[in-house]
This record gives C-alpha cells, sequence and structure tokens, in this order.
C-alpha cells in the first residue's frame, strides 16, 4: 500500500501580464505548498479503480471525471491501482485540489512504477497547476503557470499556514474573465519571503465582485497579526502566514469562534 498527501497549493503571488490569444493568460506566481491536503491511498490491482470519501467527496461527482482518474488514464504502466480518495479539500476553492490529487497520483505511479519521459507534457495537459503539484515544493510559474523554476532562496519554507474557505464555490474561468487586463507589473526578485510580501494576486477584486464574502474572510485573517495575508490561486480560499505556531492556533480559534460556518486547515509550508 502507498499512502501519498495530496498537498494544497498557494499562490503566494499570482501576477496577471496578459490575456492569450488562446484564451488562456500569461501569469507569474510563486506557487507555495501547505503540509496538509487529501489523502491517497493506493494499492495494486488488476484494473484501476477510484473509491472517493471525506468531507467535500459528494462535491467531486462522478468518480470518471476526476483529475486522479484522469491522471491515472494518462500515465501508461504495467499494473493498475486501485485508489481511495479522502477529499479533505473544498472543490473550486483556489487550492488546486483536483491538481494536487493528480500530482499525488504521480508520485504513486513514480514509486511504484516508475514515470515516462515525457511526464512533465503529460501533467500540463491535465492542467496548468499539475506540474507543479507533482513535486510540491515551492517554485516560480511562468506561462500559464507549467513553466517552472527552481527557487534558490526559500525563506518560507516551515511558516506556520491557517487556510479559511468561506464554504463558497469559485471556479476559474469566471474571475479570470473578470480580469480588468491592466499589467502591473512582473513578479519580484529574491527570496520565497520578499517575493510573498512585495507581490499581490491580481484576481483578488475580480474573485471579490464575485464573492463578496472573501473580502470578510481576509478582514478576518488580517486581525489576527500574520505576516502576511492573501487570497489563492482564483479563490476562495485566503491564506495568512504566523511566525509561530502560537500566533497561528490563536488565530485559528478567534475565527472558529467567529464564523463557525467557514472551513479552515492549518499546517507548514513545506
Amino acid at each position: 500500500m502507498i499512502r501519498e498527501t495530496a498537498y494544497a497549493k498557494i499562490n503566494l503571488a499570482l501576477h496577471v501580464r496578459a490575456r492569450r490569444e488562446d484564451g488562456y493568460h500569461e501569469l507569474e506566481t510563486l506557487f507555495a505548498f501547505v503540509d496538509a491536503g487529501d489523502v491517497l491511498t493506493a494499492r495494486a490491482a488488476e484494473a484501476d479503480a477510484l473509491e472517493q470519501y471525506g468531507e467535500f467527496a459528494g462535491d467531486l461527482g462522478t468518480p470518471f471525471g476526476n483529475l486522479v482518474s484522469q491522471a491515472l488514464g494518462a500515465l501508461p504502466r504495467p499494473g493498475g491501482l486501485a485508489i481511495q480518495l479522502e477529499k479533505n479539500l473544498p472543490v473550486a476553492a483556489g487550492l488546486g485540489g483536483g491538481s494536487a490529487d493528480a500530482g499525488a497520483v504521480f508520485r504513486i505511479v513514480r514509486e511504484r512504477f516508475g514515470l515516462p519521459d515525457d511526464w512533465r507534457e503529460r501533467a500540463a495537459k491535465l492542467g496548468a497547476d499539475v506540474p507543479a503539484c507533482v513535486e510540491s515544493r515551492t517554485c516560480i510559474g511562468r506561462g500559464t503557470g507549467t513553466e517552472l523554476e527552481a527557487l534558490a532562496d526559500d525563506s518560507l519554507a516551515g511558516v506556520h499556514v491557517l487556510l479559511v474557505n468561506p464554504r463558497v464555490a469559485l471556479t476559474t474561468g469566471p474571475v479570470f474573465a473578470g480580469w480588468d487586463g491592466v499589467d502591473r507589473g512582473p513578479l519580484p526578485k529574491g527570496s520565497s519571503r520578499a517575493i510573498a510580501l512585495a507581490g499581490r494576486n491580481d484576481l483578488t477584486k475580480p474573485a471579490i465582485q464575485l464573492c463578496p464574502v472573501i473580502a470578510d474572510v481576509r478582514a478576518a485573517l488580517e486581525n489576527t497579526a500574520p505576516v502576511l495575508v492573501r487570497m489563492s490561486g482564483s479563490g476562495a480560499t485566503c491564506f495568512a502566514l504566523y511566525d509561530s505556531e502560537e500566533a497561528r492556533n490563536a488565530a485559528s480559534e478567534t475565527i472558529a469562534t467567529a464564523h463557525s460556518e467557514w472551513w479552515q486547515m492549518t499546517g507548514r509550508l513545506r
């Protein structure tokens, strides 16, 4: 049996630079990953199979359309895998949940059978976040997010994170469609902390226009004295970074008391 965590993806910064003729957008982003997320358990089987359970499993629909099934179908191998997916991350939440699940499948297949030489291209065809989610390490993404660069100085590794989602699904397409088309400049240079602190998320405004409660989540987090608060991806999840576990846990308790209906997850950056 192989057990893999599908690590929650956050965008410490997300700069939208231009609309592309293919319908996508030119991006510069700083990917980071929390040491918590969905959990996949895999066993050898005659044929591939997927079982879904967990808090958000009901939001996934049929297993055949799941990115886990698509990832299994994208990777040739001599044997099947029966996978159980514990869906702990909300769907359409800016956390790359489906992409993280697919990335975990790639790691499972790599451990069990090895990956084909063109695995990066196969991952990119599943989604723009999937290549980054395979390794699930802090890195810079360019293009649509699939052109990855390692980061020499990851000064945020181990930093404590609080994720908060108002339990409102927000699909990516309408948020990108609401971007105003203004190029506000490239991703800063430097360490992960320097880039995160000087960066921004250009999708915040259109996301709030579609889902106003995001502003409430962000304000609640900002009142807990974090190092940084930002929306992740296209929303609606926001994250806050803290220099101590005590500060993060206190923030989590404060928000849970005031907004018990909101979803939370705590962890550290990998």
